[in-house]
């Protein structure tokens, strides 16, 4: 058996970053309680080794019950957060750390930048997205701001054919178009279309991190190249999922896995394997996945 790795797989920059950040937090503030808002990354696998040092979680529900008198550590993961949320936490005292992608906070301030000159703010990704909801929530933090969710094309032609019903303004209104950072690059340009075709003028920003294209362009390389291509990552990670679904319609044998005993026995039997990696994906996961096919292969 033959195994190739993508050229570009794996941790991406504001991932690795993350995940520093909570390691320092745990030997750092031992004498506190430490959690992140929300999963800190999109990974079951990489998060179980600062479980058991006792890294949590909570979510916006937790806050109210927040003893101000003895707050605790509280990491904004990379996706980031509202301005909505980080005013909850600072009124219970938290003592934040924030390790939000800086890619993610330069959307941020462009959401808020543009929702306070007056734009209408039209946003590309997953709507239940923890990036996404911080995105929007900057946009919306503005006086009058106003942030519109769309998904994919079809989400886009329903916005401006249902305007009124919408309330967007499409006539007189000034349109700006980001998207997520993991977005999808083929999805954003349609979507741009869209808007282009109902607005020339809408403020177009292809906000996608260089990462999440080098990823899928190593991707479609690696599957010119094998019989089949093993996509490693979380199963709720929206890189990792647009990753398989790139190695599905590219690839003639494609699977998506958190783990190497996930790896189906049919590819142990396939001449040449790929893998790649999602950017929450740890390098000794892939390396063990690597290391399960060479030993059965």
């Amino acid at each position: 058996m033959n195994i190739l790795r993508a050229k570009v797989l794996g941790y991406c920059m504001g991932v690795r970053r993350a995940m520093e950040t909570a390691e320092e937090c745990l030997s750092k503030y031992n004498d506190k309680k430490v959690f992140t808002f929300g999963p800190l990354i999109h990974n079951k696998e990489a998060l179980l080794p600062l479980e058991k040092k006792g890294l949590g979680i909570i979510e916006e529900k937790d806050i109210e019950s927040i003893d101000e008198k003895n707050p605790p550590v509280v990491i904004i993961r990379a996706h980031g957060i509202s301005p909505f949320i980080l005013e909850k936490l600072q009124k219970k005292n938290c003592l934040i750390v924030d390790a939000t992608c800086p890619l993610v906070v330069a959307n941020q301030k462009k959401a808020a930048s543009y929702a306070k000159e007056g734009y209408q703010v039209i946003l590309a990704g997953d709507k239940n997205h923890g990036e996404v909801v911080g995105i929007a929530g900057f946009a919306e933090y503005e006086k009058s701001g106003s942030c519109f969710l769309v998904e994919n094309e079809a989400d886009a032609l329903k916005l401006i054919e249902n305007s009124s019903e919408n309330q967007i303004d499409i006539n007189e209104g000034k349109l700006i178009f980001l998207c997520q950072t993991t977005f999808s690059s083929k999805e954003f340009d349609k979507i741009a279309t869209v808007l282009q075709n109902a607005k020339p003028d809408t403020v177009i920003l292809k906000t996608i991190c260089n990462a999440t294209n080098q990823r899928q362009e190593a991707l479609l390389d690696l599957c010119k190249q094998v019989d089949g291509v093993i996509v490693v990552g979380g199963k709720n990670s929206a890189n990792t999922q647009r990753l398989y679904l790139s190695a599905k319609a590219n690839c003639e044998n494609a699977c998506h896995i958190e783990n190497a005993s996930e790896i189906p026995e049919s590819f142990f039997k396939l001449e040449k394997i790929g893998i790649t990696a999602g950017a929450s994906t740890p390098d000794e996961v892939i390396e063990d996945v690597e290391k399960v096919l060479g030993a059965k292969g």
